[in-house]
């Protein structure tokens, strides 16, 4: 039986690349359909997918008025999917970064039950990165490194936002209670669901640095990312902590 499948893709200035995303998508996964959440992009990208959702009923698009982050838009296409019954929701980038060919494991691995959230990992065995400077590598393998060291959620690749979700995760988080932006958006869900107890499974993909469009990494969102895990990390150690001690705790 095939499960009900949605890709979001949040879209900002993606006019150019967005069209060879969704070609290699259906091409890969002709069964799925398709969410685009864009941020009101100038580049006419909105108004492009709304002419393809009239022609074609995979496709479908969420306007919102104001960039507010990628993060927000997540969140947003996570309600609208859960308001739609979809079994399996995906996060997906249309940049070109993440190659349609490796959907279909995560979503295998999704259907067979083999995790709760499906990880596509830069940061595993058989991962790869291409044509990525030197600069990136080191910045984002030195953030997960950090995140693992103050968070110890045993995530790989935290920061990944290649990844599936089955509903029973995303209908159990307090979506409304994520604020995170840009990349912290993604060790933010990944710490929620860890902390609620449901099982991550990470599998190696290519990652492939964009040929079109400009990157949206910037100072303010790595220092986001920096404080905040900083703060979960104090969270989720005392937590530890306090558990541990009401195990070893004698009975009174």
């Amino acid at each position: 039986m095939l499960s009900k499948i949605l890709v979001v893709i949040p879209t900002f200035n993606e006019r150019l690349a967005l069209p060879v995303t969704l070609a290699g998508l259906f091409e890969q996964q002709p069964d799925i359909d398709v969410l685009i959440v864009d941020d009101g992009s100038p580049d006419g990208t909105g108004e492009w997918a709304d002419e393809q959702a009239r022609e074609d009923a995979r496709i479908n698009v969420l306007h919102r008025t104001e960039k507010s982050g990628l993060g927000m838009a997540y969140i947003a296409g996570f309600e609208w999917a859960l308001e739609r019954d979809y079994e399996i929701i995906c996060e997906f980038d249309a940049d070109g970064s993440h190659r349609p060919l490796d959907l279909g494991q995560l979503l295998d691995a999704a259907r067979e039950g083999r995790g709760d959230l499906i990880i596509g990992s830069r940061w595993v065995p058989g991962g790869e990165i291409v044509d990525w400077p030197r600069s990136r590598y080191f910045l984002s393998r030195g953030a997960n490194v950090y995140v693992n060291a103050v968070m110890g959620l045993g995530v790989k690749d935290a920061t990944a936002g290649f990844r599936a979700y089955t509903r029973p995760v995303l209908e159990a988080l307090d979506l409304s209670g994520v604020q995170s932006q840009g990349y912290c958006f993604q060790i933010d869900m990944t710490y929620r669901t860890v902390e609620a107890g449901f099982r991550v499974t990470e599998l190696p993909i290519v990652f492939v640095e964009r040929e079109l469009g400009e990157s949206k990494m910037s100072g303010s969102i790595i220092t986001e990312a920096f404080t905040k895990v900083a703060g979960w990390g104090l969270t989720r150690r005392r937590r530890q902590a306090q558990r541990l001690l009401s195990r070893t705790s004698p009975a009174t």
